[in-house]
């Protein structure tokens, strides 16, 4: 019975730091396994580099599309670039149509 005792005495004191052991090893395999973790951030890194590159080509699309639509400003519209909006519109523009400027 002494020795069943001392057997349930170890045991109950040796639960608490087996616990925490534990949970260390939980955490630290979730830190580097985890959807964060170090094995996820070399995909989090190549894909800023992606996603940094589709920035760039969607900036050079919005600086083309702020441009064409200051062309187009009531205030001060480009002649040339009305006519070619007009021509479109109508359907009136030949696929051969070469424009010569005059100034």
């Amino acid at each position: 019975m002494a020795q069943l005792a001392k057997l349930r005495f170890l045991l109950g004191s040796a639960l608490a730091p087996a616990l925490a052991t534990a949970l260390l090893i939980l955490f630290i395999g979730y830190a580097i396994i985890g959807p964060s973790g170090l094995l996820a951030w070399g995909n989090y890194t190549r894909q800023l580099k992606d996603r940094r590159a589709e920035l760039r080509v969607v900036e050079a699309k919005r600086a083309e599309l702020a441009n064409r639509v200051d062309l187009v400003d009531p205030r001060h519209a480009d002649p040339d670039m009305v006519d070619e909006l007009l021509r479109r519109k109508l359907n009136v523009v030949h696929p051969d149509e070469v424009v010569v400027p005059l100034k």
